[in-house]
């Protein structure tokens, strides 16, 4: 058994580039999908978010329409009310990510208030990108890359291929004119080679050791590729 670790937005909302707080958290799928397939292997998960605060889910991902119908939003509400660790996470700041064979980021837009400019998430990456062990980071996860950025303007991250919520797809939401900055952008931005599938397939680019997902669509296949890396339980 082997543990992971699960880095979590602590926002429930995201601040448009009018100042509207959008509610948001973190998306039920991104979560679901690949703590079922790492708990079912046999390794266990511990949440840890900004100041240890119980991660809000973003209501509308647990909709029928984003989980494949009533069925699959059954599913995935099962998971998180299964899920233990997400009602005890430990503070970011306490974490020592060489505790962990694995460190996963879940997206949703909660990752855009906090995670991506947390030094305290920053630190878990690039200590874990230093280690050679696993780092994955889903959709809006991502985000949580460009906390690396020092003040030089320089990132770890410069060169790595890589994905994310592209800016297609944002467009699709209808969130492109209203954001502040689009991920895809600032990814660019940060130095990384950023690849991109058509707007909501599964896409998955790993790079040494990062993995990285496009989209809510792609969290399945990116746990698989992380239980590749991390072997049996």
């Amino acid at each position: 058994m082997a543990k992971i670790l699960f880095v979590m937005t602590g926002a429930d909302h995201w601040t448009l580039a009018d100042g509207e707080e959008h509610p948001t958290g973190f998306w039920a799928e991104e979560f679901a999908a690949p703590y079922r397939a790492l708990t079912e292997a046999g390794h266990e998960v511990t949440v840890a978010t900004p100041g240890g605060v119980v991660p809000t889910v973003d209501r509308v991902s647990l909709a029928p329409e984003f989980n494949g119908g009533p069925q699959g939003a059954e599913a995935v509400a099962g998971v998180l009310d299964g899920a233990g660790a997400l009602r005890r996470p430990v503070a970011l700041a306490d974490v020592d990510p060489a505790d962990y064979a694995a460190v996963f980021y879940p997206g949703g837009h909660g990752p855009m208030e906090d995670l991506s400019g947390d030094p305290r998430s920053a630190r878990v990456i690039t200590e874990t990108l230093d280690s050679g062990r696993p780092l994955a980071l889903v959709c809006h996860g991502v985000a949580a890359l460009l906390a690396t950025e020092g003040p030089d303007g320089v990132s770890p991250l410069r060169g790595y291929r890589l994905t994310g919520f592209t800016r297609t797809e944002e467009t699709q939401t209808g969130f492109a004119d209203r954001a502040e900055w689009l991920l895809q952008d600032r990814l660019v931005a940060l130095g990384a080679h950023f690849t991109e599938a058509p707007a909501w397939s599964s896409h998955v680019v790993t790079d040494r050791n990062l993995l990285t997902g496009q989209n809510p669509g792609s969290s399945a296949e990116l746990a698989t590729a992380l239980l590749g890396r991390l072997g049996p339980a």
